[in-house]
């Protein structure tokens, strides 16, 4: 409840005040790094369990590629079926081909130590979501969602006014 009350007061702040706004500006980058230090953590501190359940985990990693490798497709005739946008269309196929495993990840290693495949799982579905993102990011823009030429040009119009 405390980081809700927190997040809206600051966006309140940043609505009616200059410096709130400034705030707002200089600490949006945060979460990256934040969340960069969180997951090299949590996979250090998984990272036995996972060696030790290697073969589970070797099973469930061709499915994740799986699901990987058909969603950019599936987002792609979503969008198109949607008549979304190029940007609305790319946000679609990185949210659809994650399935926040970062969410549940907490949940897992709360879990007793009886579960602990459960969190072995979760871990390495992490591992895999944020290599097939690595992947997603070179290849959303160039292969599944080209901006269109008609896009290109009235960017290049608008930049020489």
């Amino acid at each position: 409840m405390f980081p809700l009350g927190l997040a809206l007061s600051t966006e309140f702040w940043a609505k009616r005040q200059r410096s709130g706004a400034i705030w707002l500006e200089v600490t949006a980058w945060l979460p990256v790094p934040f969340m960069a230090i969180t997951l090299l953590l949590v996979i250090a501190s998984q990272i036995g369990r996972i060696e030790e359940y290697l073969p589970v985990a070797g099973q469930v990693v061709p499915i994740y590629i799986a699901f990987m490798a058909v969603m950019p497709f599936l987002a792609r005739l979503t969008a198109y079926a949607f008549r979304l946008d190029t940007q609305a269309g790319r946000a679609l196929v990185f949210s659809a081909g994650t399935r926040n495993s970062l969410v549940v990840l907490p949940l897992a290693l709360a879990l007793p130590d009886g579960w602990i495949l459960a969190s072995v799982v979760i871990v390495t579905q992490t591992l895999v979501e944020l290599v097939g993102e690595l992947i997603y990011i070179r290849l959303v823009p160039s292969i599944i969602f080209q901006e269109s030429k008609s896009l290109e040009i009235s960017k290049a119009l608008s930049k020489k006014k």
